[in-house]
């Protein structure tokens, strides 16, 4: 099942994606939030289709926006793919890095990023996005992990890397977490229709490839990443969490940094595809 969040900033009605079809979640949720993830939405939802309760809205074309109402936390895991752990000059982690975004950095699939005010380095990264469904602290495995699952997002971790790199303090959300700087979307894919094991991803920016990777290639795959995540702190329903991007980003000294007026265009088998106008 797909679900999705269409209409204006601030004012997204949720809905399930039927192939060109919106459906209205309404009757069963004002938002897809933490709340309606937390309280079995999915279940319902999924109910809800198959009794032909939820109105159809009609064909796609309004905005969308990011699958899941403002998250209570993006975690991001970094360096999780080892040729992009070489392109950024280090060693593959052998523990789990984690840094976080500000929530108010998600934003829709195709909303245009502004480049922050001073920047000279701003970059791309293709991401598989994991959503949680319950909440989940102190796991005993990461067996356990996609019990806390509702589904998987295509996410774009836009980085200052001056910020991130050289004035950060010694932490890295400073240079993550400017406005705009996490499309989502554009669907929320339930994990029976989204295998995470080998999953495509590719960038590409004004039309020239840039990234194009598997998550196969994931150093610490999506079971442990929750698991070990629950085990420093409690995941909420609604969280997002960010798994890693491949090689082949600006910080490779490849290509270069974004500048106004690029466009930048993701896509994640099965997740969709999302575009931004760089201003």
């Amino acid at each position: 099942m797909r679900l999705a969040r269409i209409g204006e900033p601030g004012a997204e009605r949720p809905v399930v994606v039927d192939g060109d079809t919106y459906l209205d979640l309404t009757p069963i949720t004002r938002d897809i939030d933490g709340s309606f993830l937390g309280n079995d939405g999915v279940a319902r939802a999924r109910a809800a289709v198959a009794a032909g309760e939820l109105p159809v809205l009609g064909a796609a074309g309004p905005r969308v926006g990011a699958p899941i109402a403002r998250p209570s936390a993006v975690y991001c895991v970094g360096l999780n793919y080892a040729a992009h752990a070489a392109e950024s000059g280090v060693e593959p982690p052998r523990n789990l890095v984690m840094f976080m975004k500000a929530p108010n950095t998600v934003v829709g699939p195709d909303d245009d990023v502004a480049v922050p005010r001073g920047s000279e380095r701003t970059d791309w990264e293709v991401e598989l996005g994991v959503v949680i469904s319950r909440r989940a602290t102190y796991l005993d495995g990461p067996e356990k992990s996609m019990d806390h699952v509702a589904g998987f997002v295509l996410a774009n971790d836009l980085s200052e890397r001056t910020w991130q790199l050289e004035t950060s303090g010694g932490q890295w959300s400073k240079g993550k977490s400017a406005p705009g700087f996490s499309p989502t979307g554009p669907w929320l894919v339930t994990p029976d229709e989204a295998d995470w094991r080998d999953l495509r991803l590719r960038s590409w920016v004004n039309g020239e490839p840039r990234q194009d990777s598997s998550t196969a290639d994931l150093i610490f795959d999506v079971p442990y990443i929750v698991w070990h995540l629950s085990q420093h702190l409690a995941l909420e329903p609604g969280d997002l969490i960010l798994t890693g991007t491949p090689e082949g980003v600006a910080l490779s000294g490849r290509f270069p940094y974004l500048a106004r007026g690029d466009v930048v265009e993701l896509e994640i088998d099965g997740l969709g595809r999302q575009r931004q106008v760089m201003v």
